[in-house]
């Protein structure tokens, strides 16, 4: 599926390689106030060229084509394009018939048929600048609502220290290798009543939405794994006059926001592209090695914050819409 959501509804296009990618937003509510320069400062946490990134030299200037008239939006579609100016496919000429251990190369072929090995196509992490674009649009529609998204890396490679981070990952990298992360999202301003019950738990759809991220092998909510080790008494998030005096539940109880802030990590596998030498098989299913050259990311961790954001913003700005939706239909008696 290209398409997420089901009343912020947003479809992504494009691959690593190809001359853009981009994003098509249906919902969004009409006289919001919007221009590229809203969507930018995200795209740009997100890009790469940093020290610890990929050196691929993406502007990632987003142009809104679509869905604003004299700086407000329409409510009709939002089309957002974001050209690819640093292409280099021919750094992936030797792998057109050769699958990168730890990519998607042999799962697409085997579904499709071919696959783009220009950088993996439409399964690279390029495709989540459109994300994160479509993430930033919706950012803007909840912060009139007063509630806000922020995330920060909470470890690499096991390393929780942020001074050493960047020890950790160069080492990685001058040994040829790559390192993973833990990454915190947290969303504050959640009214209580978000979500339904059952199948359309609001943390089953954040599960899903950050799962959904290419380099994601984990998520959990609130304390996730962790309560698994406590007791009930330890669990629970007793409650006063004044509200939850603890959010061991991370925000939800019973697929509903509670109130409290939504609290979400994820666990992000070490970049698969790196110079070691690996053991594979081609498309004839001959044994070969091989060993990725080109420009790629150390550590991942790093650049998917804002797009763990992205996707904690867009299922929060759907149910809020599924909430409204529901609220007046119940309202009119239908």
């Amino acid at each position: 599926m290209n398409t997420f959501g089901r009343h912020f509804r947003v479809t992504t296009f494009g691959e690593s390689h190809g001359p853009a990618i981009g994003a098509v937003i249906d919902g969004c509510p009409a006289g919001m106030p919007l221009s590229e320069a809203d969507i930018q400062p995200m795209l740009d946490r997100r890009r790469p060229g940093g020290p610890l990134s990929s050196p691929r030299a993406e502007t990632d200037r987003v142009e809104i084509l679509s869905g604003v008239f004299e700086g407000k939006t329409t409510g009709t579609p939002l089309a957002l394009i974001i050209p690819n100016r640093d292409v280099r496919s021919h750094d992936y000429d030797a792998l057109r018939e050769v699958f990168r251990p730890g990519h998607a190369d042999y799962t697409y072929w085997k579904k499709y048929g071919l696959r783009d090995h220009r950088g993996g196509g439409r399964s690279s992490g390029r495709e989540t600048a459109a994300r994160v674009a479509a993430g930033a649009v919706a950012l803007r529609v909840l912060e009139r609502e007063g509630i806000s998204v922020s995330g920060a890396v909470l470890s690499v490679r096991g390393e929780s220290d942020p001074d050493r981070f960047a020890v950790v990952i160069r080492e990685a990298q001058a040994a040829g290798d790559s390192v993973g992360g833990i990454v915190e999202v947290r969303a504050a301003g959640i009214p209580a009543g978000l979500g339904s019950p059952v199948f359309g738990k609001l943390d089953a759809a954040i599960a899903a939405a950050l799962m959904g991220i290419g380099a994601v092998k984990g998520v959990e909510i609130g304390e996730g794994f962790g309560a698994a080790a406590l007791l009930g008494s330890e669990n629970n998030d007793a409650m006063d006059a004044t509200g939850f005096l603890s959010n061991h539940a991370g925000g939800v109880l019973g697929g509903i926001s509670t109130g409290a802030e939504i609290v979400a990590r994820i666990a992000v596998k070490p970049t698969p592209s790196i110079a070691l030498s690996q053991r594979t098989v081609d498309t004839a299913g001959r044994e070969r090695e091989v060993s990725i050259r080109g420009r790629h990311d150390p550590c991942i961790a790093l650049r998917i914050v804002p797009v763990a954001e992205a996707m904690l913003a867009l299922v929060i700005v759907d149910a809020l819409l599924e909430e409204r939706a529901y609220a007046v239909n119940d309202a009119s008696g239908l």
